[in-house]
């Protein structure tokens, strides 16, 4: 009769173990919406990440225009 009750026990304390570890992350998520956002690192993080694709974006274009010119002279007439 003991082990069923050290099981029922130990079971009532992981319920509130869980309950206080969804507690603990609500109250981290709704702090950190209320601080206005994301922090410092990630802002950093994605503004560099967006200059490198703006980059290559830049790159690819300049790589399609030279391949267009190439294309359309290989194309070209020749008399």
């Amino acid at each position: 009769m003991n082990l069923y009750y050290t099981y029922l026990a130990l079971d009532l304390a992981r319920e509130r173990q869980d309950e206080a570890t969804q507690a603990r992350r609500a109250a981290s998520f709704s702090a950190s919406r209320e601080t206005g956002g994301p922090s410092p690192i990630r802002r950093g993080l994605a503004h560099g990440l967006a200059a490198i694709s703006r980059g290559s974006a830049s790159v690819a274009r300049q790589l399609d225009e030279c391949v267009a010119d190439d294309l359309a002279r290989s194309l070209a007439p020749t008399k």
